[in-house]
């Protein structure tokens, strides 16, 4: 429940900078104790709910110590289904508020939002990502099942998802994917944002996992295991400042970076996340072990006092 505000962190090289914001506690790795229970810092579930039967809330998220591979963190976020007479409530977690409003999982009174005026409850985002990254491992009881997840751009609105009539009116972007079981295994989604609107400038973003795509779909038990969620942002211009006849590239099969050029390259690098962060630095070789996790970032090579700076993807 308690939110994270993030320092916009601001970095001047050659020409390019960082400033893009991330969601708080993308990793998932800190938690805290709500109503007995556990929630990862800045998301909420239905531990904190809303809504007239918010008090027949029962836990459905919990941490757990199985991780995407590659890692370096050690735990993720685990969101179940449960089934009371026969009624399936979904597995859920959100950057926004939970509203309980009927027992029939279908009414358009049950809706996570994003609750503008409660840091609490929703999460700002003025940036403009190109794409949603996440891990999940899911396992439904029903093998043709989908999980879900939904991220929208909205304005300074109390937007609700599923959207109503009005909510529609304040989308910016929206990034949507339901997928099916992994099938025992972790595995990376990227979904781009669609910047069809009909609203213009975001200042928040509502973004929720649920168990299934459908409003008490599926089956009791199902699970949703998420891990390292983040915004990727391609930055522009990066490209216009890269020495032409030096050239770099990203091995993903090694986990190597390869660096050619048909000038003398001796110096110093350093690697950048979209954050602005070095992630690693040292002396300029031909080839550079990389073993980061998914993302872009930005290799600057510093020969002579020059920079050079080349975009790279991590997969």
């Amino acid at each position: 429940m308690n939110k994270i505000v993030l320092i916009v962190f601001s970095l001047s090289l050659s020409a390019f900078s960082f400033g893009q914001a991330q969601i708080g506690n993308g990793d998932l790795e800190a938690w805290e104790t709500v109503a007995s229970d556990q929630e990862p810092v800045n998301w909420n579930s239905f531990l904190t709910a809303g809504g007239s039967l918010s008090s027949f809330a029962a836990n459905q998220i919990a941490s757990s110590t199985d991780v995407r591979p590659g890692t370096s963190g050690t735990l993720s976020c685990k969101i179940w289904s449960r089934s009371t007479f026969g009624i399936i409530a979904n597995g859920n977690v959100t950057l926004g508020k939970i509203n309980m409003g009927s027992t029939t999982p279908t009414a358009a009174s049950n809706y996570n939002a994003s609750i503008t005026a409660d840091a609490n409850f929703s999460e700002g985002m003025a940036d403009a990502p190109d794409s949603l990254v996440f891990w999940a491992k899911f396992t439904p009881v029903s093998g043709g099942d989908l999980a879900r997840v939904k991220a929208t751009l909205h304005d300074s609105y109390d937007y609700r998802d599923p959207e109503d009539a009005t909510s529609m009116t304040h989308v910016v972007a929206t990034a949507v994917l339901n997928y099916p079981t992994t099938n025992g295994s972790w595995k990376r989604f990227s979904i781009p944002f669609n910047y069809s609107g009909p609203a213009t400038g975001n200042t928040h973003i509502l973004l929720t996992f649920t168990t299934n795509e459908a409003a008490g779909g599926g089956s009791g038990n199902d699970e949703v295991l998420i891990d390292d969620v983040e915004l990727i942002y391609n930055p522009s211009g990066i490209e216009g400042i890269t020495n032409k006849n030096t050239f770099v590239s990203m091995d993903n099969s090694l986990n190597r970076i390869h660096i050619s050029s048909s000038e003398t390259m001796n110096g110093d690098y350093e690697i950048y996340d979209m954050k602005g962060n070095v992630v690693q630095n040292g002396t300029i070789a031909s080839e550079l072990n990389f073993e980061h996790k998914t993302g872009m970032y930005i290799v600057v090579l510093n020969v002579e006092g020059q920079n050079y700076n080349f975009k790279i993807m991590k997969n």
